[in-house]
């Protein structure tokens, strides 16, 4: 069975069939760049580039980068401000002209890794972390979502998380993977005490060089492995969300 998933990001957007028996994409992803501003219309638009470039007709599973309820788009930490209680779900459906399913970024990440990746099979309190323009999370509780935690908006040193320990703080700072590593630590360290997870899975496009920082990260109990769908994560939740799996 194959479902269409796309996957919104700060700084791209991105998207495939996905065959939901293998919790794999079915064809070679298509992104396009995220427009600036990224108001709701701009972003509508590329979405609607991403699956027509497929000719897809079908549902389709689209992520966000924010929290996500009935539909409605609640916050919008890293696109434009008017996405704010936007109703996602109708702007995307119109546009498409097909049936959506919209839901948090990290969620749908998560969900995928779940089912078919790092945390197939995993009871008690996992945390899955998304680093790119920001950090997106998702929390599971023997294997339930705990749904729109935004965690990378903690406060870690007086930042936010997020503009502190993302790929984004990463590049903008020119930091070394040792400096860098050390960010991700501590904001590690606080999720732990906070939630106590027995693993983290860090995804996000970062996770493809988990052997550069991983390694580098001390003082953290929990098991921490990177993410195995890596990037394609978002996409494949999407595309599962779609399918109300």
């Amino acid at each position: 069975m194959q479902i269409f998933g796309v996957d919104i990001g700060g700084s791209g957007i991105k998207g495939a069939p996905v065959d939901l028996d293998r919790g794999d994409l079915a064809q070679e992803r298509h992104k396009v760049l995220t427009p600036h501003p990224a108001t709701p219309k701009d972003v509508a638009g590329c979405v609607a580039e991403v699956v027509g470039h497929f000719d897809w007709s079908g549902p389709v599973g689209i992520t966000f980068p924010g929290v996500v309820t009935g539909g409605v788009t609640r916050t919008a930490a890293n696109v434009d401000k008017g996405w704010i209680d936007h109703d996602a779900r109708t702007l995307l459906g119109e546009k498409l002209g097909l049936p959506v399913t919209v839901l948090n970024d990290a969620d749908a990440a998560g969900i995928a890794e779940m089912a078919f990746g790092a945390g197939r099979g995993r009871k008690g309190t996992v945390i899955m972390l998304t680093l790119g323009t920001g950090i997106g999370s998702a929390v599971f509780i023997d294997g339930q979502l705990v749904p729109n935690t935004e965690l990378g908006h903690l406060e870690l040193d007086g930042h936010e998380a997020e503009k502190h320990a993302s790929t984004k703080a990463k590049e903008d700072e020119e930091l070394s993977w040792h400096h860098w590593a050390h960010r991700v630590q501590k904001y590690l360290a606080h999720l732990e005490m906070l939630f106590t997870p027995e693993l983290f899975i860090l995804g996000g496009g970062v996770s493809r060089k988990a052997d550069k920082f991983l390694p580098l990260i001390e003082h953290v109990r929990a098991e921490m492995v990177p993410a195995e769908l890596q990037n394609n994560a978002g996409i494949v939740g999407a595309a599962m969300a779609a399918a109300g799996r």
